[in-house]
């Protein structure tokens, strides 16, 4: 497989998973509750609830752009990564990363949202994948991030990957997490306590 064939390649994923992890959700939402769940970035600039969405946005426009760059030229693959078992090993991991992706956000039910609506309270969801990790959804769009990168492993890429974990980070510890406390209170500390964060077993405290 040619380089141009990987971009092509990544770039189909990057349309399918946007596809069923936003526009397929977004309607089966709307049909279950006559809402869309999407919050959206909020928060004043600088804030880390706006930090946070703007790092997101930004790591899924650079997720596109990666292969889209590649196919022009304008990005170059690293050869280290060069090698076809490496690119397999992306697709796995992408295909594991959109499977786990989706299977956690129908776990979440009636409670899925993207952002965080503080004015509404939405039941703490510990069933499926969330008995063993408390942000499925983003463990799993990670590795779907990192499959793709390493299909096209290009500088592009590989910012992709790291300005989605950034805002993942920074959404979590600084915005989810103190708003399920507040919310759920000693429910939700002790659900942290028995799993972990972003993999089973690490993470398992707040802060």
């Amino acid at each position: 497989m040619t380089t141009q064939d990987s971009a092509m390649l990544a770039f189909a994923g990057c349309t399918v998973f946007l596809l069923l992890a936003f526009g397929l959700r977004t309607v089966v939402q709307l049909q279950r509750t006559g809402s869309s769940g999407f919050v959206g970035i909020s928060g004043l600039p600088g804030s880390a609830e706006w930090t946070g969405g703007v790092l997101f946005v930004v790591a899924l426009l650079a997720g596109v752009a990666a292969p889209l760059l590649q196919l022009a030229g304008a990005a170059v693959p690293s050869p280290a990564f060069g090698a076809a078992w490496i690119r397999d090993a992306g697709i796995a991991l992408y295909t594991v990363g959109v499977l786990g992706t989706l299977w956690a956000q129908f776990a979440m039910g009636d409670s899925w949202r993207i952002g965080v609506d503080t004015g509404a309270r939405t039941s703490l969801v510990q069933r499926g994948p969330f008995r063993w990790v408390r942000n499925p959804i983003y463990t799993a769009m990670t590795a779907a991030t990192l499959g793709l990168a390493l299909v096209v492993p290009n500088l592009v890429a590989l910012f992709a990957v790291v300005a989605l974990i950034a805002a993942l980070e920074i959404q979590v510890r600084l915005v989810e997490e103190p708003y399920l406390l507040r919310a759920h209170g000693d429910d939700y500390r002790r659900y942290a306590a028995g799993t972990g964060r972003f993999l089973p077993g690490i993470g398992r405290a707040l802060g």
